[in-house]
């Protein structure tokens, strides 16, 4: 880390500028961050690329490229310059590539010349990331081919390069959506949740000189338990190969451990300092090769002591930080710009959205479906934010995709979390999300499990679950839920949606795309803050560990951000931390008492019809002998947080159930709650009287307030409680019950025992 603005500074000294001289003008996206001016053609993202594993030289290949579109897969190699310019990594759609058009196939090029420093040298071109598929050619000759959108890969060069100017060329394809590849969010025709696609080379492109006797990677794993760190280093170039590591607490020396590569060796750490979001402490080491006493390699690090782990309290399963329970609370982030796309327009920008994330007292962010450039992490690292880090989906919310490649599949969601092990901010691997290309969910975690151990496996973020993995994950709108599992910890793995349109700062006035749309910074606080008190009372009471606001900031239609896209705060950071802190640190007991219980509980018959009946169907007094019976809930087959006792499958039902109630009088009325899972929109009578309306639909059983009037309505003896739901699209669910909810202290026995369904 500390060497990150000597590095800058060798970097531009080094850098060939022969094609950023030329002319570059940003396109104008329908919004622009405010960084976009910052970007310089010649010192794009100078930053060193990979701040864990750091050496002395290297060249940044950032800046004006050549590029032009390609034909077809067999088309002639191209000779001589290419027909245009793209500023590089910026992904040839964006704005910031100077081009914003979209081509399957892509041709770049530009030269460079090796420093006579490097003489003796390997020379190593890395590549952060290509989307999606790419051919490596140096001075015209093939040096390599890689696959996958969201890894970083590099090559040995060496042995292409001749005397003088070198010439690198590079050939993309990337399909988005005509092959089952993982692509995350990318489509080809933006719309709802799907966003513009992202091709060819977006992160940045660098060379390294490497001795022939080098480290070539090594794995750190923390045992808090143990005060140690666990290292393992690899190294290429001889058999008397040792290294030394130094481990520093700043500038004091506080381990120095010799050993030999591909040997496990424990680094005693002591008096660790733990890394968390509150103190992020971060200890430097250096790793020192060398040939006998003959230093050969040096590279500096730097890791975080901190464990995550699951724990059980008494009741719960719950997630644990340095063995003590820690309520992670964080927004989706989908790592979109208006400017850049998947890049952001300066590493300022990156550390920005991190810094803002911190700001509004989040303590977690769940990476969706894209990985990040690794100063992206090194930031989450600094600064102190949890991760948990999706796996990009293929197929995701489209139609008629292609069969999923889960060869493909496998390799980069192997290679993703190979390549990301050491940074401490990641707790969590997200496999799959809401289903999309779910596929041998059992196997997956296994394999994941095997590769990194140390830290917790989320099968699949919303919707399906087979029971894997250390988390149960939930997805509910706009009301989080809060999903049961005895053996996993529960999550509520999205919530919230709030949409809020800031004028000025809309990507396409004429097609926008909310959950649940308000008007006022008042209302949005108070809906932000409901729903946060809804945590905590799940925290508190259900066991509830984690919690994902949808979201940070607006992506293109989609206007549910606390951010607008281009990074303008909607509302007041510091009323949105206290409710975010709220959650995390604090508590709301309440204690609940099923008064007629839902299919959570137990089964329960039900008289349902799918035709529409009379109009006084909801009467205590309606004559319902022609319905029919059958246990409740009502819906279809993978609803979220269904319990299907009877299939529903048509547009509309209408379900009714009598039940006998003791003596109420002794009951403080304010404490009966219709309990309730509603997919679409319904309505609900006690005794005929409307008890409450529906709206929308929930992801999970929630407390819905009844009116007074139908409080009034209630009877010692018989009751009936009739409901009738509505099927717009999508999953379908009705079930309902009731149930007390006391807010300060316990109701006694003999209340609650008067209320009791006979």
């Amino acid at each position: 880390m500390k060497k990150f603005q000597l590095l800058v500074s060798i970097t531009l000294l080094l850098t060939s500028i022969g094609l950023q001289a030329q002319k570059w003008e940003s396109k104008q996206a329908p919004l622009m961050t405010k960084f976009a001016k910052d970007v310089d053609p010649e010192n794009v993202l100078p930053e060193y690329p990979r701040p864990q594993m750091v050496r002395e030289k290297w060249m940044n290949l950032n800046g004006l490229w050549q590029f032009q579109p390609g034909t077809w897969e067999n088309e002639p190699y191209p000779k001589g310059n290419l027909k245009r310019n793209i500023l590089v990594p910026f992904a040839v759609e964006s704005a910031l590539s100077g081009v914003m058009e979209h081509h399957e196939r892509l041709w770049y090029r530009r030269s460079f010349n090796v420093p006579e420093s490097w003489n003796g040298e390997r020379v190593l071109l890395h590549f952060g990331a290509v989307d999606y598929q790419c051919e490596v050619f140096i001075n015209n000759k093939s040096v390599g081919t890689h696959q996958g959108g969201y890894d970083p890969f590099s090559f040995d060069i060496t042995d292409a390069l001749i005397k003088g100017e070198q010439s690198i060329t590079v050939k993309v394809w990337d399909p988005t959506v005509k092959e089952g590849f993982p692509r995350g969010k990318q489509t080809l025709n933006p719309e709802g949740i799907m966003y513009t696609s992202v091709t060819g080379i977006w992160q940045t492109v660098w060379l390294e000189p490497v001795p022939q006797q080098r480290i070539v990677d090594f794995k750190m794993v923390p045992d808090i338990d143990k005060s140690v760190l666990n290292l393992s280093v690899k190294a290429e170039g001889g058999r008397l190969l040792n290294y030394t590591a130094v481990v520093k607490d700043g500038n004091k020396v506080v381990a120095t451990i010799n050993s030999k590569p591909m040997a496990p060796t424990e680094i005693k750490i002591k008096n660790q300092k733990l890394w968390s979001p509150d103190s992020p402490f971060l200890y430097d080491m250096t790793i020192t090769l060398k040939d006998g006493d003959k230093v050969v390699d040096q590279v500096d690090t730097y890791f975080g002591m901190r464990k995550i782990s699951l724990g059980f309290d008494g009741k719960f399963q719950r997630l644990y930080l340095n063995n003590k329970f820690t309520f992670q609370m964080g927004p989706l982030d989908q790592g979109f710009w208006p400017d850049g796309l998947y890049t952001a327009p300066t590493d300022e920008a990156l550390r920005f959205d991190i810094e803002m994330t911190k700001k509004l007292g989040f303590n977690m962010s769940r990476k969706h479906i894209k990985v990040e450039p690794y100063r992206w992490y090194y930031w989450a690292d600094k600064l102190g934010l949890l991760v948990w880090q999706d796996m990009p989906s293929p197929n995701s919310y489209t139609f008629g995709t292609p069969p999923i490649n889960k060869e493909a599949f496998t390799t980069e969601l192997m290679r993703m979390v190979e390549t990301h092990q050491n940074i401490p901010s990641i707790v969590m691997w997200v496999i799959f999300n809401e289903a999309q290309a779910q596929h041998d969910v059992k196997e997956y975690c296994a394999l994941v499990k095997g590769l990194d151990p140390s830290r917790l496996v989320n099968e699949a973020s919303g919707w399906q679950h087979e029971g894997n993995g250390d988390v149960i994950d939930n997805h509910s709108y706009p009301p989080p839920s809060c999903p049961y599992s005895p053996y996993q910890a529960s999550a509520c793995g999205e919530y919230g949606g709030i949409g809020y349109q800031i004028d000025g700062h809309i990507w396409n006035p004429d097609d926008l795309m909310q959950y649940v749309m308000i008007q006022t910074d008042e209302e949005y606080l108070n809906m932000y803050d409901e729903f946060a008190t809804m945590l905590t009372k799940f925290k508190t009471n259900n066991g509830l560990s984690a919690a994902v606001y949808t979201e940070i900031t607006d992506v293109e239609i989609e206007l549910n951000g606390i951010m607008t896209y281009d990074r303008i705060m909607k509302v007041d950071p510091a009323k949105v931390f206290a409710s975010n802190q709220k959650v995390i640190h604090k508590n709301i007991y309440e204690y609940v008492y099923n008064v007629l219980p839902t299919a959570e509980v137990e089964d329960r018959s039900w008289q349902h019809t799918f035709e529409q009946p009379a109009n006084n169907w909801m009467k205590a007094d309606f004559n319902a002998s022609a319905w029919k019976t059958g246990k409740g809930g009502f819906g279809s087959a993978g609803t979220p947080q269904a319990i299907n006792g009877t299939t529903w499958e048509t547009k509309d039902i209408w379900v009714r159930q009598e039940f006998e109630l003791g003596d109420i009088s002794k009951l403080d009325l304010s404490k009966l709650y219709l309990r309730v899972h509603h997919d679409d929109n319904g309505v609900v009578y006690i005794n005929g009287v409307k008890a409450a309306d529906l709206p929308n639909w929930t992801s999970g059983y929630i407390n819905v307030e009844l009116s007074d009037e139908a409080k009034k309505a209630l009877v010692k003896g018989k009751n009936v409680i009739a409901i009738h739901c509505h099927q717009n699209d999508g999953g379908q669910y009705i079930d309902a019950g009731f149930v007390v909810v006391s807010k300060d202290k316990p109701i006694s026995d003999s209340v609650i025992k008067t209320l009791l369904i006979k």
